[in-house]
């Protein structure tokens, strides 16, 4: 297992590496130009559409031509993230390069880099992947996160709960996202539920009675402009988002303080391109929960409801554009995720989902990722709707998901 210091010393090898990497830093990516994406998700299924209509060609690296951002780019090149061979035949045609998930090898994100400007930096996945070197990271800029200690078996554990208190949560330090991997905890004897073999390093963090969470988006652009969009209401279940509402029902302040801070680890991780800062809502301000260097699903509904979607504001990123304004178009929007479990009847038996009964709703907006099999809990679309009232567009993106 390495120690906290070792895992940090990865990512400053990284950043050596970077500095002696070529860089290339154009003004300007104008449209008509090749645009590189690394995965093959819905994430980079929606910005390869928000690419196209401004004038992009998309060309995808991902593992399956089936995938999700495959079926709509321009082009798809078909292979392990980590195969040299497909990351130089990929990297080769583009004029600059960016990703749509963070457990994306870092080394394929330097590699890229040889060959076109890549953003985010290898070295803010590589920050961005590891939950010990994140909060460290942010902890040592000053700004507010979950207490946490690093762990790696019952009696670390144990200690930690001196420090932490019971209830803690115990989380994989990689690869872990929608619960998986991640153990709430509530005293010593239940360190036993921990798998600790099966990862190579784990974070031990607080149990934060939060009010509720929240999160923000971020743009950073090459040419160093920023811009936030407003904090989104999040709401989980089964540690899976449900769903979102903007502008979150939350004080000015705590809306103010939260796009600060926001801004403020984007520029702290050397950002180029788009951050999601996850929070919970305390009595009297906010903490960071996590981050992800990329568009994320609670900012789904900016495609309807703001002037720029976080897609369309990824492109303007990355090609060196002016960022667009990330103000609503309407008072509220409100998401509602679409997992698999929507595709199977009570029973578990395989289902068509009844679209013509949630579309009734003329104001619903459906989106479906071109997910190829239906799975319990896979995100396989969302649906949005926008209006004058908060509760009206909870209630209207939830009422058409339940009549599916």
């Amino acid at each position: 297992m390495k120690s906290s210091a070792s895992q940090r010393n990865d990512v400053s090898e990284l950043v050596s590496d970077s500095s002696a990497s070529h860089q290339k830093r154009p003004a300007t990516i104008q449209p008509g130009g090749t645009i590189g994406m690394v995965g093959g998700g819905q994430l980079g299924r929606m910005f390869a559409q928000a690419a196209a209509a401004m004038g992009y060609h998309v060309v995808v690296f991902c593992e399956s031509f089936d995938a999700p951002a495959a079926q709509v780019a321009h082009h798809t090149v078909i292979g392990k993230l980590d195969d040299q061979a497909k990351v130089t035949e990929f990297a080769s045609q583009c004029d600059v390069i960016t990703l749509e998930f963070e457990n994306i090898p870092a080394q394929t994100m330097l590699r890229c880099n040889d060959h076109a400007p890549t953003y985010p930096a290898a070295t803010v996945l590589a920050t961005a992947q590891d939950r010990i070197v994140e909060k460290t990271t942010l902890r040592d800029a000053g700004l507010p996160v979950t207490p946490f200690v690093q762990v790696h078996d019952n009696t670390s554990l144990i200690d930690a709960s001196k420090t932490l208190g019971w209830p803690l949560v115990v989380k994989t330090a990689r690869d872990g996202y929608d619960g998986k991997g991640q153990f709430k905890l509530h005293r010593d004897s239940e360190a036993d539920q921990v798998p600790w073999q099966s990862a190579d390093a784990w974070i031990a963090e607080k149990w934060i009675p939060f009010q509720k969470e929240i999160s923000v988006v971020v743009a950073i652009s090459t040419t160093g402009q920023s811009a936030t969009f407003p904090a989104f209401e999040n709401d989980h279940r089964n540690h899976i988002l449900d769903l979102s509402l903007a502008p979150a029902r939350v004080e000015s302040s705590i809306a103010d303080q939260s796009r600060a801070i926001a801004l403020r680890a984007a520029e702290t991780l050397g950002l180029v391109g788009m951050l999601c800062v996850e929070f919970f809502v305390l009595d009297d301000g906010v903490v960071i929960n996590e981050v992800a260097p990329r568009p994320h699903n609670s900012g789904h509904l900016t495609i309807e409801a703001n002037i720029t979607s976080q897609f369309q504001q990824h492109v303007r990123c990355v090609c060196g554009l002016p960022l667009g304004s990330t103000e609503m178009k309407t008072p509220y929007g409100a998401m509602a995720n679409l997992l698999g479990d929507v595709w199977f009847d009570e029973d578990g038996q395989p289902r068509q989902p009844k679209w013509e009964s949630a579309l009734e709703d003329d104001g619903i907006h459906l989106h479906l990722y071109g997910k190829q099999f239906p799975k319990l809990a896979r995100k396989m679309g969302h649906l949005t709707a926008v209006g004058d009232d908060a509760d009206a567009v909870c209630d209207r993106v939830l009422q058409a998901r339940e009549k599916l």
